[in-house]
């Protein structure tokens, strides 16, 4: 498979402030319940901002999934992408945006930024310090990880679901 996309699937956020965290939460589930082909990389990127830039080199897709401020209803999924993303990017959540903005403006610079970015966000409903997602939020983390998978599938990327073993006690 030698033109197999190169794929970063980069969680950010905050997990102790609230819904800022969200984009944590979907990509550690995405860890625990999916094995991924080689060139497929699940992130937890945190707050890194520029410190991710090394994380991006050499990748032909992204998939970004965070909270995003949108002014919608809290627990609204969006699909942004292309020249929608530095839009959405203008107006902060939280002070990691600001270096998610940067990430990509001195990747583009650097002739490092992937050719195909997407993001897949959520209305926030709260950033306030705490390690809970409102209910709003948590009603769509498996949507967003729903999303990732598909973004994936698009991308020609095979993603299969962990198997799990069970023991069963036998008398």
């Amino acid at each position: 498979m030698k033109n197999a996309p190169k794929v970063l699937v980069l969680g950010v956020g905050n997990v102790v402030m609230g819904d800022d965290g969200v984009g944590i939460r979907v990509v550690q589930q995405l860890q625990r319940e999916y094995t991924f082909p080689k060139g497929v990389e699940i992130v937890d990127g945190g707050t890194l901002g520029l410190d991710l830039l090394p994380v991006l080199e050499g990748r032909s897709h992204l998939i970004m999934v965070d909270a995003v401020e949108t002014g919608k209803e809290p627990g609204t999924c969006v699909r942004l992408s292309g020249e929608e993303l530095p839009i959405a990017l203008e107006t902060k959540v939280s002070p990691h945006q600001m270096g998610l903005k940067d990430l990509l403006s001195v990747a583009r610079l650097m002739g490092q930024a992937p050719g195909k970015m997407v993001l897949i966000g959520v209305q926030p409903g709260s950033i306030e310090m705490g390690t809970e997602l409102t209910h709003e939020v948590s009603l769509q983390v498996e949507t967003m990880k729903g999303a990732v998978l598909k973004e994936l599938s698009a991308f020609g990327v095979q993603c299969r679901p962990v198997t799990r073993t069970v023991n069963v006690c036998r008398d």
